[in-house]
């Protein structure tokens, strides 16, 4: 790769260098100059990536073993590659593409073949058909014989990116062995041909009748395959403009994987409506179903959702996969003193649990495996949701039908006359609902229950905002239990480091007396703390992140907070009081999770509320 080291201009003539003194130093003091050197480290030195003394420290090690910049950065791991890469884009005036969030155009890719991919190490991920060009991926977008090789294979010009070189390596190897060029090929030669030929691709031609075709077939069981190999929960089918969007739900974020050409997007849609036994002629309306899916022996079910969009139905389909075990509380994250409380309210015959987050934090996961602890012949416990994602054996599941006019308030009603000793109501949405909720709860039934607030402590204040009596939540509630879910270390390829002081000297406030107590506990030095973090050396095949785990807090109902309820309390007041009682924070906990190495701070503070 080309990179300019020396003094000169861009005709390689010497200049003179000014002296800039850094930010913040007084101008005349002498042994603190930044002196600029027409290289990436510019870049890296005005971005705050390298102090001055490591810049320094780089260009006195260059001169003397003749390295480059690039090669003494990555030896001494002062910087990620993906870091670098961001600099030399900038220094060369190139992009910089972020693969792990980008899908990739299978026309694209078919343009390039595998093993020339891995000679020049180039990933192709779009088409610009207006502008004619193809964009590449490149380690280096300066080698322009490369750039010239690949234009004239794809006949197209060529816009070059650069890229992380590990995540290029990877995503070659995965992108190539999924195979699904052909099948995109074959269906947009299938699909183009549909009006003058009865036999294209799954289809509806004027008269309504449904074509099937195998490409299509191959495409979607492709894009089911991914899903289930790479451990997805959702799959989002999304089309654009001018092309497809395919995305995953792997570990709670969404990826984007796979762009599809537009032409075969009806063809998609319509085999995944057979399957799913939807109305396949309805467009204009949203349309719900499910189906099971078999891959390599498991038994996935599906549910799908569509959604008329501008551009055509959206569709998205849950994955779950049947005879999946229910995890216990350990396993979700729950321990000490949160894991005591909540084992000491379920023994209660009386009252209610709730369960707070957003979508997607694991609320009816964590109410599945209390339900699987008290399961047992000796008790009646009956369930309505929206939807029924695990069945426990011996438990009355009911699916919420709001068409045929069985909602959460009309379904609990009907539950109230089946004798249940404990009810799980999906989510309260509505004042009548958790009227109802906590009627069940006064007349000797012990309901479980969730709601979306951000804290357990904002449940309370959120209940009385739809309308419940202070004196009934008071004497009904049992627990909040607030959470959400971080995406733990690949356990096999993580590694130790030291952090930044101030990234210790945050953990330290926002965890307080507990971080020295956690010290003490696992027998580590306070003043020498080390986390942990994915490894970049690791195998292509394997991801960052591998599961997921919650992190919570648990705010018992105590005769302190009984009498905040009683007066309106606000959420802040509540949590308060539940702090000095001994509630750890979701931040605090996500934070003893770090120490632990099972996930990293970015996770923690991406989903928890920084307080």
């Amino acid at each position: 790769m080309l990179t300019a080291q020396n003094d000169t201009n861009s005709t390689g003539q010497a200049v003179d260098v000014p002296v800039v003194p850094a930010s913040g130093v007084n101008p005349s003091s002498p042994a603190v100059q930044f002196i600029p050197t027409n290289s990436f480290l510019d870049s890296l030195y005005h971005s705050n990536q390298l102090t001055l003394d490591q810049v320094e420290s780089l260009r006195r090690k260059s001169l003397e073993s003749g390295e480059s910049y690039e090669s003494l950065i990555k030896d001494q791991g002062l910087l990620s590659n993906s870091i670098i890469g961001k600099a030399k884009a900038d220094y060369n005036h190139l992009g910089y593409i972020d693969l792990t969030g980008v899908g990739i155009d299978p026309e694209a890719l078919g343009l390039i073949d595998e093993s020339i991919a891995k000679r020049y190490k180039v990933l192709p991920f779009a088409l610009n058909k207006e502008a004619d060009s193809i964009k590449i991926a490149m380690f280096d977008p300066l080698d322009l014989t490369a750039v010239e090789f690949l234009k004239q294979k794809t006949n197209r010009n060529v816009e070059a990116y650069y890229a992380d070189e590990e995540v290029l390596d990877r995503l070659i190897i995965e992108r190539y062995s999924q195979n699904l060029t052909t099948e995109v090929d074959e269906a947009i030669k299938t699909t183009s041909q549909f009006q003058q030929k009865a036999a294209g691709g799954v289809a509806i031609n004027n008269s309504g009748q449904i074509l099937r075709d195998a490409p299509i077939n191959r495409i979607v069981e492709n894009i089911l395959d991914f899903a289930i190999s790479s451990r997805a929960s959702d799959i989002h089918i999304e089309p654009q403009g001018n092309n497809v969007r395919v995305r995953y739900r792997i570990d709670g974020i969404l990826v984007e994987k796979l762009i599809l050409p537009k032409n075969v997007h009806e063809a998609v849609v319509s085999r995944i409506k057979i399957m799913a036994n939807l109305k396949i002629d309805e467009k204009r309306l949203p349309q719900d179903g499910r189906f099971n899916y078999n891959n390599s022996g498991k038994e996935i079910d599906l549910r799908i959702s569509t959604l008329p969009t501008v551009h055509g139905e959206k569709i998205v389909m849950r994955l779950l996969e049947k005879n999946t075990s229910v995890p216990s509380l350990n396993d979700l994250g729950l321990s000490g003193l949160a894991l005591r409380r909540v084992l000491n309210a379920i023994k209660i015959p009386h009252g209610i649990i709730l369960i707070t987050g957003p979508t997607g934090s694991g609320k009816t996961t964590t109410l599945y495996s209390i339900l699987h602890m008290i399961n047992s012949v000796g008790v009646n416990i009956m369930t309505l949701e929206d939807p029924v994602e695990y069945q426990i054996p011996g438990v009355s599941q009911v699916q919420v039908n709001p068409k045929a006019g069985l909602t959460f308030a009309s379904g609990l009603r009907s539950f109230l006359r089946q004798d249940p000793d404990i009810v799980m109501v999906g989510e309260i949405r509505d004042n009548e609902t958790s009227d109802l909720a906590l009627q069940a709860s006064l007349t000797g039934h012990l309901v479980f229950t969730t709601l979306h607030t951000n804290s357990a402590a904002g449940a309370l204040p959120r209940l009385l905002d739809m309308g419940a009596e202070p004196f009934l939540l008071s004497s009904s509630m049992l627990l909040t239990l607030g959470q959400r879910v971080v995406r733990v270390i690949n356990p096999k390829y993580k590694e130790e480091y030291k952090p930044e002081p101030e990234v210790i000297e945050n953990i330290k406030q926002t965890l307080g007396p507990l971080f020295e107590a956690f010290c003490k506990d696992r027998g580590k030095d306070p003043n020498n703390i080390t986390l942990f973090r994915p490894m970049e050396n690791r195998p292509s095949t394997e991801p960052e992140y591998k599961g997921r785990i919650a992190i919570f807090e648990v705010m018992a109902i105590s005769p302190e907070v009984s009498q905040l309820i009683l007066k309106r309390s606000s959420e802040a007041e509540l949590e308060d009081v539940a702090r000095k009682q001994g509630m750890i924070l979701m931040k605090q906990d996500g934070y003893l999770k770090v120490l632990d190495g099972l996930t990293t701070i970015e996770e923690v503070l991406r989903v928890a509320d920084v307080k």
